[in-house]
This record gives C-alpha cells, sequence and structure tokens, in this order.
C-alpha cells in the first residue's frame, strides 16, 4: 500500500485507528475521520503521512467535504474503507424506543453510502478501491443484536449489487466480515434504553485482537480481494447456513452466550 491514499471513516479507535497505523507504517498516505477531533490527532501521531478530517459520516454533506478535502491536499484517493460503525445489545422485546434503529443504519449503512457516493469519481480515476468493514451478522442473525444484522445486511446487499455496477471501470470492492473483536464498539453499543453499555459485555480474551483483525483487513486490500470471512468458524458457518440453517441459528445462540 506504499504511496496509496486511502481515507478510513470510524478512524478514532479501534480496528480503524489500528488499521491506520498499520497502513501508514506500509507507507500509505492516510486521511482519519471520525467525530472525536482529539482521539483522530492521537492515532494521527502513529501516521506519519496523515490529515486529520473531523466528520460525521450521518451528514452527506460532512462525506463529501471528507472526500475533497482529501483530494485536495493529495490529489487523489485510491482506497476509501468504509469502517464507521455502531452496534446494540438488546433483545428486541425489550427495547421501546426505535431510535437506535434508526441510529444505527444512518451510521452502518447510510453513512457508507454517502461516502461511498462522493468518492466514486476519483476511485473510478485510480481504478481504485472500496474497502468496507461488514460483519458475520452481515451474512445470518445474531440474536440481541436485530439493529445492527439488518444494517450490515444492508451493506452487503448494497455494495454486492454496487460491484456489478462497477465491472470493467477498474474499481474493485472487497467486503470484510471479522467475527467479534476487540474494540471499543462494544463499549459503546447501545443498551436497551438507547443508553451506550459504557463497558465491554465480551470476554475479550477470547475474541481476535485488534491488531490481527487489521493485519488480515490490510492483507485483503493489498491482494484486493472480493470477500474475507476471517474465522474458522465464520466460515465453517457459511456452509452450514446453506445445508442446515437451523443449526447456525443454534452456534449463533451460543456464540452469543459463550462470550458474556
Amino acid at each position: 500500500m506504499n504511496g496509496k491514499v486511502i481515507i478510513i471513516t470510524g478512524a478514532s479507535t479501534g480496528i480503524g485507528a489500528e488499521l491506520a497505523r498499520q497502513l501508514a507504517a506500509q507507507g500509505a498516505k492516510i486521511a482519519l475521520a471520525a467525530r472525536n477531533k482529539d482521539k483522530l490527532n492521537e492515532v494521527a501521531k502513529d501516521c506519519p503521512d496523515s490529515i486529520v478530517i473531523p466528520t460525521d459520516v450521518t451528514d452527506p454533506t460532512q462525506c463529501q467535504h471528507l472526500i475533497d478535502q482529501t483530494v485536495e491536499h493529495y490529489g487523489r484517493l485510491d482506497v476509501l474503507v468504509n469502517n464507521a460503525g455502531r452496534t446494540m445489545w438488546a433483545l428486541f422485546e425489550e427495547i421501546d424506543d426505535f431510535d437506535i434503529y434508526h441510529q444505527i443504519m444512518q451510521l452502518n449503512y447510510f453513512g457508507s453510502v454517502y461516502c461511498t457516493k462522493a468518492a466514486l469519481p476519483h476511485l473510478k480515476q485510480s481504478k481504485g478501491l472500496i474497502t468496507v468493514i461488514s460483519s458475520l451478522a452481515g451474512k445470518t442473525g445474531v440474536p440481541t443484536r436485530t439493529g445492527y444484522a439488518a444494517s450490515k445486511h444492508a451493506l452487503v446487499g448494497f455494495f454486492d449489487s454496487l460491484r456489478i455496477e462497477l465491472m470493467d471501470t477498474g474499481v474493485d470492492v472487497t467486503l470484510i466480515y471479522p467475527g467479534f473483536v476487540v474494540s471499543e464498539i462494544h463499549k459503546r453499543a447501545f443498551g436497551a434504553d438507547g443508553q451506550p453499555l459504557g463497558e465491554s459485555p465480551m470476554q475479550e480474551d477470547k475474541i481476535m485482537t485488534t491488531a490481527e483483525c487489521a493485519r488480515l483487513i490490510a492483507d485483503a486490500m493489498k491482494k484486493r480481494k472480493r470477500d474475507v470471512i476471517m474465522t474458522t468458524r465464520g466460515k465453517i458457518g457459511m456452509w452450514l447456513k446453506l445445508l442446515m440453517p437451523s443449526r447456525i441459528d443454534k452456534i449463533a445462540q451460543k456464540a452469543i452466550q459463550d462470550r458474556q
């Protein structure tokens, strides 16, 4: 990725921040985007050739500004990483405020759509790459994650469709499907009351590290892979969903129970 100009949304913490550091170490030029400017500045200290562009991706005007500022600064755009996202941790029947679902869809789905729309003319010029951080919840349902899974399913449907539209343009789409990863996203997950949990409900010693997740994403970007399912459990699960769909439901249920 040496010399590539890369925008990463959700770059202030977690997977986005670690991916920025690893790509910067390979010589990439990074535009760091998220709402928290102070945290972005901390990440920028580890990324020698980077710019900080505070951005709320739920606002299409700010998404356009992100792209415009990046191209103005670097003169081109090679890769857009749609990473910004938020999750939830609550049973559907416990939820009274449907604003949780609206917020998750706005950030996880529409934020990626807005950024991609603004970036696409520049990516066509560079024959670039769109990298989308989805989730195994974008492939199959997950209990306590109804709104999150819905947003990730929407994301996958959109970018699978866009990939076909972009055939013969030189622009590739890479969809990433992490399992559970150590990340700030779990602490910021919506509870049933609509407030952030404040602490991770996961047993983090049992799940993938942020560094390993970012390494796998960076490798997929370099190889311009179509899809990356990161875990053996996830890969087996996709086959089981085709052959034994009721079995994958039980596996998803157990996966949540084992990590609480």
